[in-house]
């Protein structure tokens, strides 16, 4: 039984804490004093039901802390998965949460196994383990889906642990961390992945590049449909219908967002300076064009007297997370030209927009209503509900 520290308790740091802490002893550390309570109350602080299930029915060794130096002093590995937003202005991702809890674990712990786990620049393994040459390092990619992150830990599809290849006992290391994760999954038997820092960072951001490319590819599509009032549905079952190609991930949307696609697709296209490329360019701004398109056809197809109804705030079903959400641009554009009103019962205020609260309220008072992805709530009122989401599901 390994001691393991996991920082940050989003639904990455959370599903990686519960899934190594049916065999290991795991300590999490966050900052969110009501998230630490939810966790220790074996209450799941987000949405996502197989988190929900294991915190509340599962026999875990897992407490969570805001700070624990006597649990970091005694651990064999620290999982840092703190969020790294992109920052605009200097073109990268911001990463100082990671290096604040360098810093803090090596003052207490100088021989712990660190495993970065949070989204990362191309080569900022290389340039941290210069900063600290002393500390061993692992880089673990996540492929988690928002709402389904513990599901995905539980039956994953690859385990990929970057390591530097100079340095023989790192390679034991990440095959030991590996394992680790490996002993938590269900059917133990997906493949392992050992390959170099800058390899699996390169895996992580071209395959949610890879994924974002395909939601802008069925969103044009979409487009195109719509501006020549054909059925978008019929052109997508007959391409997907092509093995090749495959009828999944290809329902139409307002743009993708949540915490990965819009900063990893960013960050990629970043490091593509200096390098040729139209494609990851085409992808980010693809997903702009896509919201614009929407925002004008709404415009376009309704009366300037009109209220919109803005169902839902969220960026996918079965998720509670409102992160880079595409309605956001879509409401600022549409905002504009036509008066807004926001059902979205998490919330009681959203910038200078109206909120309401009461679903039959906000029914009755829109003339039109946007909903990004469909529920059993707009049953009633489909007639004036405009949507992309042709398949209901994500």
């Amino acid at each position: 039984m390994k001691k393991i520290i996991v920082f940050g308790l989003g639904y990455v740091g959370l599903s990686n804490a519960i899934t190594l802490a049916q065999n290991n002893e795991v300590v999490g550390i966050d900052v969110d004093e009501k998230k630490i309570n939810l966790i220790n109350q074996k209450i799941s602080p987000i949405v996502d039901k197989e988190i929900s299930d294991y915190l509340a029915n599962k026999k875990l060794n897992f407490v969570a802390n805001r700070q624990d130096d006597s649990a970091i002093k005694n651990a064999d590995f620290v999982i840092i998965s703190t969020p790294t937003n992109f920052n605009e202005e200097k073109n990268i991702f911001d990463t100082t949460s990671i290096e604040s809890v360098i810093d803090n674990v090596i003052k207490t712990n100088s021989n712990a196994t660190i495993v970065i786990k949070s989204t990362i620049p191309i080569g900022y393994m290389n340039r941290i383990c210069q900063i600290y040459p002393n500390i061993d390092f692992l880089f673990s990619p996540e492929f988690l889906r928002e709402g389904k992150a513990l599901l995905d830990n539980l039956y994953p599809s690859r385990i990929i642990v970057g390591y530097e290849k100079t340095i023989a006992k790192l390679k034991n290391k990440a095959m030991e961390f590996a394992n680790l994760l490996l002993e938590g999954t269900v059917e133990k038997k997906c493949p392992i992945l050992l390959m170099g820092y800058k390899e699996a960072e390169s895996v992580k951001l071209f395959a949610n590049t890879y994924l974002a490319m395909r939601v802008a590819y069925i969103n044009e599509l979409d487009n195109f449909a719509l501006e020549y009032d054909l059925s978008s549905k019929d052109i997508i079952l007959g391409i997907c219908s092509d093995p090749r190609i495959g009828n999944f991930y290809n329902n139409p949307s307002f743009g993708y967002g949540g915490y990965c696609f819009p900063k990893d697709t960013k960050q990629l296209y970043a490091n593509f300076k200096g390098i040729p490329n139209e494609l990851i360019r085409a992808t980010v701004y693809s997903n702009k064009i896509r919201k614009k398109y929407l925002s004008d056809y709404v415009i376009d197809h309704t009366n300037s007297s009109d209220t919109i109804g803005i169902y839902r705030l969220i960026m996918k079903s079965g998720s509670d997370n409102c992160r880079s959400s595409a309605i956001f641009d879509i409401i600022k554009l549409i905002s504009k030209k036509r008066n807004i009103i926001i059902y979205e019962p998490t919330i009681s205020s959203f910038e200078n927009y109206t909120i309401v609260n009461n679903l039959q309220e906000f029914k009755t008072k829109s003339n039109l209503i946007i909903a990004n992805r469909l529920d059993k709530n707009l049953e009633d009122v489909k007639n004036k509900t405009f949507t992309r989401d042709l398949f209901n599901r994500d």
